[in-house]
This record gives C-alpha cells, sequence and structure tokens, in this order.
C-alpha cells in the first residue's frame, strides 16, 4: 500500500474490537461500535504553522493510538478500510 498523507493528517488502521463482552457474553457485528483504537500507517510531514515552519508530528508509523469516535474521514486502499484523521484528533500513543 502506497500512500503519503499531506501536512498534518495521520493515516489509521483500526484495530478490532473484542468481540466478547468482559461477562463472557458474544457481542453480535451489529450491535458494536467502531473502535476507538488503531496503528499509524502514514504520516504527513507536519503542521503549517503562522511563522512558516513546520512542526514535525508526534505521532510515528507502527505506533498505536487513540483518536475520537467521530474523527477523520474512512477511505478504501487496496481493499483495507484506513481512517484519515488530523493529528489534532488523536489524544494518546497507547503503550
Amino acid at each position: 500500500m502506497n500512500i503519503k498523507p499531506l501536512f498534518d493528517r495521520v493515516v489509521i488502521k483500526r484495530m478490532e474490537e473484542e468481540k466478547m463482552s468482559a461477562g463472557g457474553i458474544v457481542i453480535p457485528d451489529s450491535a458494536t461500535e467502531k473502535p476507538i483504537k488503531g496503528e499509524v500507517i502514514a504520516v504527513g510531514e507536519g503542521k503549517a504553522l503562522d511563522n512558516g515552519s513546520t512542526r514535525a508530528p508526534q505521532v510515528k508509523v507502527g505506533d498505536k493510538v487513540l483518536f475520537g469516535k467521530y474523527s477523520g474521514t474512512e477511505v478504501k486502499l487496496d481493499g483495507n478500510e484506513l481512517l484519515v484523521v488530523k493529528e489534532d484528533d488523536i489524544f494518546a500513543i497507547l503503550g
């Protein structure tokens, strides 16, 4: 897959959500929400600042991240469903 996001955009592949609750109940696909965790696939050059410089991105390819439920734009590329978000929509890097 060859994708290069522009500026402060980040491409994320959503992680699969658990199909079973903590109590052992199987959750059907129709009842699950879209995951808010994913893996960074590609990162842009950074955010353009008012003074003309560029702020380097805080995330890198391979990072596991937590992002907003309604963040970004969903795209399908080479059969993979991806999410393109602004770096500001990423809340945390998971360890």
